[in-house]
């Protein structure tokens, strides 16, 4: 699904434009909606970029971070006023309404045309214009591509291109996973002729961490890390209460099941993070092991066949035992990589 022609028709007159992606941003949601909101404001619109939930602190250096709304009880009449009154509503980096939480009703409500610019399969059938390209590494690649589509590559200034290259340089692993593809080189160079700061982008994202986020990182690898070589698995839980008592905050976790699927021999492995509401799982894999197939059929959840997501209403312990007993019907796939059906 690619309407570029009908969005550069949609925005060939200024007019009201919210930027929503989902929740619990990460590098790609924060860069595209702060990076097409640089593009759309210097074409003349009235742009407002509103997150479902907070996000982390190593992506505030983002431009246009200041004007960023965080949905939450306390703005729910203003964030409202927005949605209902907006021309045109951008949804980033998610393909399905319930990954916007309690904002989900109010789009799907809202008289404004809805725009979807995301790289997830399956995308529910919730907007009326669309540029969805699965194979894209990154949702800001494609705010990338449809910029220069569009024939105005020469609005794409340095502010507008750190927002992109952050996106692409953390949803490829900075350029060493499997959807690093000369595309992506070729669009990371031209964003670094628009004259950004790579060494800086990097420092913002990856350093000045807390010393809470080290101790929480020495407590996983030391206490929490499990590995299962007759799977070729590793995986880690964490219960509210050790998030509470290393003080972890909005993006703490983020990454912390890379380090199980760094281990040697391991071809895939998962996070599961007690949140209160809801267990949240993340799992990542390399080759051929579709963790994306385990979780749309087990965990309420999807995303990439290397990276996805999914969630639980069961208690932490339940979905742990829940996974372990999974994993034998996918052990052959896991340590051969041959297909075991459920």
């Amino acid at each position: 699904m690619q309407d570029i022609e009908a969005i550069g028709e949609l925005l060939r007159h200024p007019h009201r434009i919210i930027i929503t992606t989902h929740q619990n941003p990460d590098a790609d949601a924060m860069g595209s909606s702060l990076g097409l909101a640089g593009y759309l404001r210097q074409k003349g619109h009235s742009v407002q970029v509103i997150t479902p939930t907070a996000y982390p602190h190593n992506l505030y250096w983002m431009p246009g971070n200041d004007d960023v709304i965080a949905f939450d009880e306390k703005n729910r009449v203003q964030v409202e006023q927005f949605v209902n009154e907006a021309d045109t509503i951008f949804c980033l980096d998610f393909s399905a309404l319930d990954r916007i939480r309690d904002m989900a009703p109010m789009v799907r409500q809202a008289p404004g045309r809805k725009v979807l610019i995301d790289h997830h399969l399956e995308p529910e059938a919730f907007a009326d214009l669309a540029y969805w390209d699965h194979t894209a590494a990154s949702t800001t690649q494609l705010i990338y591509q449809l910029i220069v589509a569009l024939h105005e590559g020469d609005l794409i200034n340095a502010d507008v291109a750190s927002c992109l290259y952050a996106g692409l340089m953390t949803d490829t692993g900075s350029f060493r996973h499997s959807n690093t593809t000369p595309d992506v080189h070729r669009i990371a160079a031209g964003l670094l002729e628009r004259g950004i700061d790579v060494s800086a982008i990097h420092r913002a994202i990856f350093d000045g961490v807390s010393i809470d986020k080290l101790r929480l990182l020495g407590y996983v690898l030391n206490e929490k890390l499990r590995v299962l070589p007759e799977y070729q698995f590793a995986y880690i839980t964490l219960s509210a209460d050790e998030l509470r008592q290393y003080r972890s905050k909005t993006g703490d976790t983020e990454g912390l099941v890379n380090y199980a699927l760094s281990v040697e021999g391991v071809r895939a492995a998962a996070i599961l993070i007690d949140r209160g509401d809801e267990i949240r799982l993340s799992f990542r894999s390399v080759g051929s092991f579709s963790v994306r197939d385990l979780v749309s059929a087990h965990f309420n959840g999807g995303g990439h066949k290397n990276a996805a997501g999914g969630r639980s209403k069961l208690p932490l312990a339940e979905v742990e035992a829940k996974l372990l007993a999974l994993l034998p019907h996918y052990q052959e796939e896991l340590v051969q990589g041959i297909m075991s059906k459920v």
